[in-house]
């Protein structure tokens, strides 16, 4: 199996270029968490799936390793998120109710089940959902299915189980799934956007979860991991992310966002792209 390279071998200033690629990677995921409540996990995973192949890291976590550690970052990103939309009020409290254990129980069956899923299979679902969501993004108006929520609570618990598996498996936060769900059933974007933030915190946390139960006792993970988390990627990520975020939230009360959402989903394209034929 090939092995990742001995960090002992890096010289400084690939460290430095390392370190500097993952708080930039923190300054546009926070961002993009408060503004398009994304989580920030859609452009995570595609860069720590691209650092560690650099890396020379087993095809066969390097998926794992990245949709993992995206997780284990979105946890502190969706409180700050969270929190700053909540001071706005945009926080439904009884969709939250209603979504957020269903959210939780497919996030934790996700995480689970990433034991027996390849990487490629990981690489797969990200790609092909990543596609959809850049589709998705570049349309002017919304998919409407209906003008309400759908009346029967087990459709609902339907929906956000769903929501909460794909999610897990993508390593991407609540709203890049729940915001256009709830878009396609005339709610409200900028109370979607803000109740997304905390069920990214409901995936990502039961998500993490499963991730290290499915990594205990891989070979070939990268130094001073717990299960498939990367912690160094994590620490130097997540701080950054959790500062930047409510600068998104506001972002998202002052600007159009129309122009910033289709050069998202161009990124988000060409990376899904990427993602399938790597």
């Amino acid at each position: 199996m090939e092995q990742a390279l001995d960090p002992s071998m890096l010289d400084g200033q690939t460290i430095v270029a390392l370190i500097a690629g993952f708080a930039a990677t923190g300054v546009i995921s926070g961002i993009l968490a408060g503004l398009l409540g994304v989580g920030g996990g859609i452009v995570i995973v595609p860069v720590l799936f691209w650092v560690l192949t650099l890396f020379h890291f087993p095809a066969a976590i390097t998926s794992h390793l990245a949709v993992a550690t995206s997780l284990a970052i979105i946890i502190p990103t969706s409180i700050s998120s969270m929190r700053a939309h909540a001071r706005r009020d945009n926080v439904d409290r009884a969709l939250l109710s209603l979504w957020g254990p269903a959210v939780f129980v497919g996030a934790l069956i996700g995480g689970i089940m990433s034991k027996f899923i390849p990487g490629g299979g990981l690489r797969l679902v990200f790609g092909v959902v990543g596609l959809l969501v850049a589709v998705n993004l570049s349309i002017p108006k919304h998919l409407v299915i209906s003008n309400h929520l759908p009346k029967s609570a087990w459709v609902n618990r339907a929906i956000a189980t769903v929501i909460g598996f794909i999610s897990a498996l993508m390593g991407i936060g609540g709203g890049t799934l729940s915001v256009p769900t709830l878009a396609s059933f005339s709610f409200p974007v900028h109370r979607a956007v803000g109740t997304s933030s905390a069920l990214g915190l409901l995936i990502a946390i039961p998500g993490v979860a499963g991730f290290i139960w499915a990594g205990l006792g891989v070979a070939d993970r990268p130094p001073l991991s717990l299960g498939f988390v990367s912690l160094p990627a994590v620490l130097i990520i997540a701080p950054i992310s959790y500062l930047v975020a409510p600068w998104g939230a506001h972002l998202a009360h002052v600007l159009n966002a129309r122009y910033l959402k289709l050069a998202f989903a161009f990124f988000l394209a060409i990376t899904a792209a990427r993602m399938l034929v790597s």
